[in-house]
């Protein structure tokens, strides 16, 4: 940030009150200007004076010339003065009509100044164009193939994403995404994908692998809990059968069912399993085709969702999600950020290799560009007339005399000395005519 001084003595931003250092070394460019091509009137008039007497006093033909030449320049500096000072202030204050052009016709030139912008440099064709010989497609592609390019954009991208985790507040993350599962789940009905998916599966064979699980853990269970078989035949039994006979049957009813359990463990073909096949076969139809089925699956899942605990499950993801990116993004070893750093070196490759490619993207910044200065270049040219519209008469005066009234003060200088030549000239052709 420049450093501002307060300005010392009258000039053309003591209204103003504070200058940055830059204002205040081109207002000592304007002063040292001003004052030369002051200097330089006051010394054709001396010159003029001077001249004009030595003229009257004999001095010879050279006094005219020099006295006309004196006499040109002379008006020559006093026009272009008030043609400089006409564009800033009314000259010595008085209501000279088309004078201070600048403060009377402030927000003309700043909208005149804003279309010519919006004209000449936010044209479609200027934009294509200039976004064309930028050639960004290929420069990025170049930037980003190199290694260190490619880390520093990670780690980039690692900060902003911790910055974005750290902004969200969880409690709204997990509210949305709690609703949103919901929400997503409630409007997709299961049960035809369900059932499409154990058709599939029951086709493939692909249930084989839990049915053999299922019947071993059958066995294995069994076996364990031979007393909680027998319990369970002894507590259904009729209260009037002898409690031996119930121990009897409870005892052959665990024997069958363990041979029964381990036929199907190891038999693959066992009847059993060829019902059960049929069984998830005609269960899969009726998953899709069976309109009480279908309503039952729908009904189970929306007592599924809707249990708190469910809930509290999907909301505590976002939790589990978080930690794992914040993570990742700040270790500078971790996997997420070896394959981002891989991935944008494979794509600057790409990019620097791949003609097609470079083209879709230089077109794609192209049609994005044009489609903002189209679509906003009047709130683009807008930032130049309301900015000026926004300053005030003296101001605006002021801040353009600061930055081309130096130039401006040459125009003094040239006139000076082109209307000496002229005077000198017409003073020497009316010599020679009038000789």
């Amino acid at each position: 940030m420049a450093h501002v001084t307060r300005a010392a003595e009258p000039g053309p931003l003591s209204g103003h009150g504070l200058l940055t250092e830059a204002d205040a070394e081109k207002m000592a460019g304007l002063r040292r200007m001003k004052t030369v091509a002051t200097s330089l009137l006051v010394a054709v008039a001396v010159v003029y004076v001077l001249a004009t007497w030595a003229e009257h006093a004999g001095a010879g033909g050279w006094a005219g010339y020099v006295a006309a030449a004196a006499e040109a320049g002379m008006v020559g500096a006093l026009a272009d003065w008030f043609a400089v000072t006409a564009l800033f202030r009314r000259p010595l204050g008085l209501p000279i009509p088309h004078t201070a052009i600048i403060p009377t016709k402030k927000d003309q030139l700043g909208q005149s100044l804003g279309d010519f912008v919006g004209e000449n440099f936010l044209a479609e064709g200027v934009v294509r164009d200039k976004l064309a010989a930028v050639g960004i497609g290929r420069r990025l592609g170049a930037w980003l193939s190199r290694p260190q390019s490619a880390e520093r954009v990670t780690a980039e991208l690692a900060t902003a994403v911790r910055g974005g985790l750290t902004v969200l507040r969880d409690a709204d993350v997990q509210a949305v995404l709690a609703e949103a599962i919901t929400r997503r789940a409630e409007a997709q009905e299961m049960s035809p994908a369900l059932g499409r998916l154990l058709e599939k599966t029951v086709a493939d064979d692909g249930h084989r692998r839990f049915v053999d699980l299922m019947c071993a853990q059958s066995h294995e269970w069994l076996t364990k809990h031979r007393d909680t078989v027998l319990l369970a035949v002894e507590g259904g039994a009729p209260g009037w059968t002898p409690r031996f006979v119930d121990r009897k049957v409870g005892d052959r009813v665990y024997r069958e069912l363990l041979r029964f359990a381990a036929e199907m463990r190891d038999a693959p073909d066992h009847p059993a399993r060829t019902a059960l096949d049929r069984f998830l076969a005609d269960f899969a139809d009726k998953l899709q085709h069976d309109e009480e089925t279908r309503a039952r699956v729908e009904r189970l899942k929306s007592d599924f969702l809707a249990r708190p605990e469910v809930q509290e499950l999907i909301a505590s993801a976002w939790a589990a999600v978080r930690s794992m990116i914040v993570t990742a993004a700040e270790d500078e070893n971790s996997a997420l950020r070896r394959r981002a750093t891989a991935a944008i070196l494979t794509l600057g490759t790409r990019l620097a290799g791949d003609d097609r490619l470079r083209a879709k993207l230089d077109g794609w910044v192209a049609e994005a560009t044009v489609h903002v200065v189209s679509g906003y270049r009047r709130e683009i040219t807008s930032l130049i007339t309301d900015t000026v519209a926004s300053w005030d008469a003296r101001t605006t005066s002021r801040k353009i005399e600061l930055h081309i009234g130096r130039d401006l003060q040459f125009i003094r200088l040239n006139g000076t000395v082109i209307g000496a030549l002229v005077g000198l000239v017409i003073h020497a052709v009316t010599a020679a005519v009038g000789g």
